[in-house]
């Protein structure tokens, strides 16, 4: 299930930035005593009670500013909030209840998502709970006394976002159609490559980078199977970003990830794989989703016979971490390949979702130990007693081992090409955990 997305709401100078760093667990908002100063988003994922999610930090919104900079901010925080499952509305309890509040909260209440709110600065409960009270007047919800600065109040705060979480997941359950997330930079092709798969304009394609803000799910029947694909806003390096709504697309691109079962990493012929595409599918990797490739453009790219290896092999070198990810050589405007993307993507779908018998396992796990003995140091050897797969989406296993610290990372990258030569895992990534046990 992929993460929700909370964003951190409310007027300039009321400490948001300060509570998603309490609640981050790590100083990354920067966090002055004056409003504006958060002018980007910034999010973090975070867990509450074995329940993760991720937090979006937003400049503040002051709805009557005729300030350029407080517009961005306003119009940045309004993206946030579209992309959200739930709000949290931080308000001030020592400026008390104003009337830009009011105004944030209609705006709010517009939104239609669920919002918990925050009386922030609370630092003495006796002292300030009668006018905590006060803020039922937004007409919103019982208001939640923290303090972010002394961490008091979280507990309870996160508690009422949990209540909101559970009724998404239940709503979530209902739809097993796999979800294909097609990522890349701006003007790749995102967009051209759906509207080929579907046969008709349904996506706004535009020559013009950074057209598609918004993460737009579209389904697609092929050869009778239901997908989800999610187009979603191209990453662009912090250096080429002009507008400040740009860098939000991140968050988009993220959060689609996170609603994904595989990836459709999309990379410009011409312009080649560049850092901004490797940060894309590090994201992709690092919440073990399904990898393809797919270089879109290439029928604008002269070629001789040692092309396809010659780009193939600086993919791989560029983008080291990803050796099971599927490549492709496409043109979304001709067609070319277009419809291997759904062969190779049923593929990895199922092999995302591929469980190994605890037998075979270990059947392998034995052979692969008498082809190459296990590290051994001072005397001591490794042991490997037993493997077991213990989940999917991505495949993750578990080994059983007498010292974890015998384990050196390359033979465990051993263990795992032996499970890859034999069950193939082909455009998933696999997760191998090592657990000690002393008998």
């Amino acid at each position: 299930m992929s993460k929700p997305i909370i964003a951190i709401v409310g007027r300039p100078n009321v400490g948001k930035s300060t509570l998603f760093n309490a609640l981050a667990g790590e100083r990354i908002s920067i966090v002055e005593d004056h409003p504006g100063v958060t002018r980007d988003r910034i999010y973090a994922d975070m867990t509450w009670l074995n329940h993760t999610f991720s937090l979006i930090d937003t400049g503040g919104i002051d709805i009557d500013s005729k300030d350029k900079m407080l517009k961005h901010m306003k119009e940045q925080a309004q993206i946030a909030i579209d992309t959200a499952d739930i709000i949290l509305f931080l308000v001030d309890v020592k400026q008390g209840l104003v009337d830009s509040d009011f105004k944030v909260a209609d705006m709010l209440r517009r939104s239609g998502k669920p919002i918990v709110l925050a009386v922030n600065k609370v630092d003495n409960f006796d002292k300030y709970m009668p006018d905590v009270y006060e803020f039922f007047n937004l007409g919103i919800g019982e208001p939640h006394p923290v303090s972010a600065s002394s961490k008091l109040g979280l507990g309870d705060m996160l508690d009422s976002v949990l209540e909101h979480l559970n009724r998404e997941e239940i709503e979530e359950q209902d739809d097993d159609r796999p979800r294909i997330a097609v990522v890349g930079r701006p003007n790749v092709g995102k967009s051209s490559l759906i509207n080929y798969m579907l046969g008709e304009n349904r996506v706004i394609v535009s020559d013009i980078a950074g057209t598609t803000r918004d993460a737009i799910d579209t389904e697609v029947v092929y050869q009778d199977n239901k997908y989800v694909f999610i187009d979603t806003a191209g990453l662009r390096r912090k250096s080429k970003i002009k507008e400040d709504l740009e860098r939000y697309s991140i968050i988009r691109t993220v959060a689609a990830i996170e609603r994904s079962d595989i990836v459709i990493l999309m990379i410009d012929a011409e312009e080649g794989v560049t850092e901004q595409d490797a940060k894309i599918a590090g994201i992709a990797h690092d919440r073990g989703r399904g990898m393809i490739i797919a270089v879109n453009k290439w029928d604008v790219i002269e070629k001789d016979n040692h092309s396809v290896k010659k780009y193939t092999n600086r993919i791989r070198e560029v983008l080291s971490f990803l050796p099971y990810a599927e490549i492709l050589f496409i043109s979304a405007v001709t067609g070319q390949r277009i419809h291997k993307i759904m062969d190779v993507a049923q593929t990895v779908i199922q092999n995302h979702s591929l469980r190994i018998h605890t037998g075979v396992l270990n059947e392998i796990l034995a052979e692969a130990v008498a082809l190459h003995q296990p590290p051994s140091d001072k005397g001591k050897h490794l042991r490997l007693y037993y493997i077991t797969q213990v989940s999917v989406k991505p495949p993750t296993f578990v080994i059983f081992v007498n010292s974890k610290a015998l384990m050196h990372f390359s033979y465990q990258r051993y263990i795992e090409n032996k499970i890859r030569e034999t069950f193939g895992f082909r455009g998933t990534p696999i997760r191998i955990y090592i657990r000690e046990r002393k008998n």
